[in-house]
């Protein structure tokens, strides 16, 4: 009996994994030749199953792996060379100094971390590592193209839930440190979440006005470029996805002349390493969402051959693309001060968040209708 169970559940398992992989035509021999593999069929299609690669490859685990790797990088180099500086040239030049990178991740991990005597030691050390558990998990309900980890007609909510969450990880890092420093970082950093959430939510909420839906599946795959529908809803998400980002012109929590490095002044080692890598998990996951409400998701040429892996190549174009232009305001504009950054959040950037309602009601109304 209890054999015939495992036997239904496994079956039950493989039904559900085999009626939802991703078609892909030029692969196709290939997966023919590693299913006739003792144990490669079973392998194929787990790789394959739209909820495991969304998952596990992309826009999931492996995705943010890659960037974190070379977008600090990019992100050097582009803002060198639209600044003219040269910078250091002798960490092998031939390379274009991306060596850099194995330098600091070296550095980041085998650093000594440091608690000073005045730390609350185990939140200390916790928060961290814990601030990624909020980062990735908005990646399971963002679809790239067609592929998506877990579809729900809530997806907006779900990730606007967790994305308000940021900040509780970010002000926890400060408080577990008990540093006057880090303190005066951590009052500053929760003064600009509060200025730029409410734009920011009201900005979504005229976009699900808009489709009429919160599922981003279904917005996905209408192809619709909210921007030119409501370009006033896109530019309030993208300057609130720069000030929850904590990036130029809105560095101001972590103003180095001023705060050394904010709420996580006290941190050294792996610990400073993750909370470096936090803003760039945070860009893509909103570069990500932006791109499906305002640029058209996976929408784009179909690419011969590659099947529903156009769709999500197209989504980390336009993704990677949202990436770079949030980096690059850093070399553009100089950082607000903090009553100046509050003024844009509490008066331009919510009223201009109620015109995109406005807009949206309209285009509602007289399209009869969600598009």
């Amino acid at each position: 009996m209890m054999q015939e169970m495992i036997s239904g559940m496994i079956n039950t398992l493989m039904g559900t994994i085999m009626s939802n992989q991703i078609h892909v035509p030029v692969l196709e021999p290939l997966i023919k030749l590693l299913a006739q593999l003792p144990v490669g069929g079973f392998m194929v299609s787990l790789l394959f199953w739209k909820a495991f690669f969304a998952a596990l490859i992309c826009p999931g685990f492996a995705t943010v792996g890659i960037l974190l790797l070379f977008f600090p990088w990019i992100e050097r180099k582009l803002c060198g060379r639209i600044q003219w500086r040269v910078g250091p040239n002798e960490i092998v030049w031939w390379l274009g100094g991306i060596i850099q990178l194995l330098a600091d991740t070296i550095r980041f991990m085998f650093q000594e971390v440091i608690v000073h005597r005045d730390a609350h030691r185990p939140y200390y050390l916790q928060f961290p590592f814990l601030t990624f558990i909020p980062t990735l998990l908005p990646l399971l309900f963002i679809p790239a193209g067609s592929i998506v980890a877990i579809r729900t007609p809530y997806a907006i909510q779900i990730i606007l839930a967790l994305v308000c969450l940021f900040p509780l990880f970010i002000l926890g890092l400060g408080w577990a440190s008990n540093s006057r420093f880090a303190f005066i970082g951590t009052v500053r950093e929760a003064f600009m979440y509060f200025a730029y959430e409410i734009a920011f939510i009201v900005a979504i909420l005229a976009m699900i006005i808009l489709y009429g839906t919160s599922d981003l599946v279904a917005i996905n795959n209408t192809g619709t470029w909210g921007i030119l529908l409501n370009p006033v809803a896109a530019f309030v998400f993208f300057v609130g996805a720069a000030m929850a980002t904590s990036r130029l012109p809105f560095e101001i929590a972590e103003a180095d002349q001023e705060l050394a490095a904010g709420p996580h002044v006290e941190y050294s080692g792996i610990g400073f390493g993750l909370i470096y890598v936090l803003c760039y998990e945070k860009a893509y996951v909103l570069a990500g969402l932006m791109t499906v409400l305002f640029l058209g998701g996976g929408s784009g040429p179909a690419l011969p051959g590659l099947g529903e892996l156009s769709g999500l190549i197209w989504f980390l174009v336009k993704t990677l693309i949202v990436m770079t232009t949030l980096f690059v305001l850093r070399v553009i504009y100089p950082r607000y001060r903090l009553d100046q950054a509050l003024s844009i959040g509490w008066s331009s950037l919510l009223s201009l968040a109620l015109v995109a309602v406005v807009i949206s009601l309209g285009v509602f109304m007289i399209g009869g209708g969600a598009i």
